[in-house]
């Protein structure tokens, strides 16, 4: 191993042993419950700075199997401070609901690992073993809640179809491996520009992988699992895979298509556009029907994973694509900061046996909560793109990129999709405004950080979007 090869991995060899390390210390610490947690955001601290000082440099390693570059140092920052939000969500509510265990946090450190994994990933094996290594720690989070039914339910809902899903994966880099010679994808460019690649197969194996990361995604077709994981896993579980898992899936389908498949453009894109517009339609119209806020929520992030999905529409055209991948991971960071808020809300009222999650428990809430309530007035407006918002800049970043690459059409579903979604959200607004209530909240310190410093950032993010979209745009120069 050279020093390069050690360096590309660096932060992901600290998270990985330091979960490692916490296994032996969550041991001997069974009295100090508060111990494991605050060890592994120290993990995370270090992580996160060791992601900047790295999001500067460009430099490969294992033979060019990862890739440091601005595009991985963008993600991984936002992975680690996502870890970072997730211990804060999870904190209390773990002690709450009675999921008081080490292993939870350890659990969360493995699977942003391979998140970052997946952000250096240069090669179709990598991208799988990433693809491994953030799912198999989700899937036993998502049934931490055991003995209830409804988590474990979630857990093997979850893993079920995520295997099969693999599965996907792995027949269409086998594919891609047989129509190029090479899981790389510097030599699968190579070949396919030399002419040697089989395009025919290329194109099945590009068709597989992308069924594959749809469902890690969460769009039409592949949205199934969503709504009954989402409410059925611990909330602070939902809140970290809504952002961490959603992010890596749309890390892999960047890299790999803009990067290494842009020459199957013209045979992809229809299926693109038709899942962007199908994902957009069928999350907000479905989000409707929805009593249950952690339901109502997966339809929402569904339906968000289709907007971030019209840029990756853009990806075989030379002048677009670099506006596209900015966008995405513009909108990726805003409907992380959204996300996070949101959620932190869903926890101060929920209580224990599931109690609390009816729309109807919001009620009241502007009265006897009004610093909680317009938090979430917040939050729900940047859901539906009202400025001033991130969520207003970022489907504004990624509106005008979709009619710069000339789907004027796919844009105005975009725009008429979000129009569907206001309702839902107001509806929200409604509730905790104009109705008669009584409820609790549970508010103790870290949760109420969160919340605070999400809503303040929502809308002070918005204001300086434009260095933040520059720097979204310098992370994604240098991968083309």
């Amino acid at each position: 191993m050279t020093s390069t090869d050690f360096l590309s991995i660096l932060p992901i060899i600290i998270l990985v042993a330091w979960g490692c390390v916490l296994l032996l210390v969550d041991v001997f610490s069974k009295k100090n419950t508060w111990l494991t947690p605050l060890l592994a955001a120290a993990g995370l601290m270090v992580t996160l700075v060791f992601s900047i000082v790295q999001s500067g440099t460009t430099y490969t390693g294992f033979n060019g199997m990862v890739v440091v570059d601005g595009f991985s140092g963008f993600l991984n920052v936002l992975f680690a401070v996502s870890g970072l939000a997730g211990i804060a969500l999870s904190f209390d509510y773990n002690k709450r609901m009675g999921l008081d265990r080490g292993e939870y946090y350890i659990l969360l450190l493995f699977s942003i690992s391979g998140m970052m994994l997946m952000s250096v990933a240069a090669d179709l094996i990598v991208v799988f073993l990433a693809l491994e290594l953030l799912s198999i720690p989700l899937y036993v989070l998502a049934g931490f809640a055991r003995p209830k039914l409804d988590s474990e339910e979630a857990a093997m809902k979850y893993f079920l179809l995520g295997a099969f899903a693999g599965g996907f994966v792995v027949y269409g880099v086998a594919l891609a491996f047989g129509a190029t010679g090479s899981t790389a994808l510097g030599e699968i460019v190579a070949a396919v520009n030399t002419g040697t690649a089989d395009l025919t197969l290329l194109t099945i194996g590009a068709g597989l992988i992308i069924v594959g990361f749809g469902f890690k995604v969460a769009v039409v077709p592949f949205q199934m699992w969503t709504p009954d994981v989402y409410q059925g896993a611990p909330t602070g579980v939902t809140a970290f895979m809504a952002v961490g898992a959603k992010a890596a899936g749309f890390a892999a389908l960047l890299r790999v298509f803009v990067a290494a498949l842009p020459t199957l453009y013209e045979q992809i894109v229809p299926i693109m556009w038709v899942m962007a517009a199908l994902t957009m339609i069928v999350g907000n119209i479905v989000a409707i029907a929805q009593s249950n806020i952690k339901r109502m929520l997966a339809y929402s992030s569904i339906a968000h994973a289709g907007y971030i999905f019209m840029a990756l529409v853009a990806f075989g055209q030379a002048d677009v694509a670099p506006d596209a991948v900015s966008a995405a991971l513009f909108y990726l960071l805003a409907y992380a900061v959204t996300n996070f808020g949101a959620w932190a809300v869903v926890i101060a009222l929920e209580k224990s046996e599931g109690k609390g999650l009816q729309l109807d428990d919001y009620a009241g809430l502007g009265r006897k909560y009004p610093a909680l309530a317009a938090a979430m007035l917040v939050f729900m407006l940047s859901f539906t793109g009202v400025p001033p918002t991130l969520g207003f800049m970022g489907k504004f970043f990624l509106f005008r990129t979709v009619l710069q690459a000339g789907f004027v059409w796919l844009a105005i579903i975009g725009v008429l999709t979000s129009l569907i979604s206001a309702y839902y959200y107001l509806r929200v607004l409604v509730i905790m405004y104009m109705r008669d209530g009584d409820p609790e909240v549970n508010t103790p310190f870290l949760l109420n950080l969160t919340t605070g410093l999400t809503a303040v950032g929502t809308v002070v993010l918005s204001i300086v979007s434009v260095p933040l979209f520059k720097w979204a745009s310098q992370a994604v120069l240098k991968i083309f």
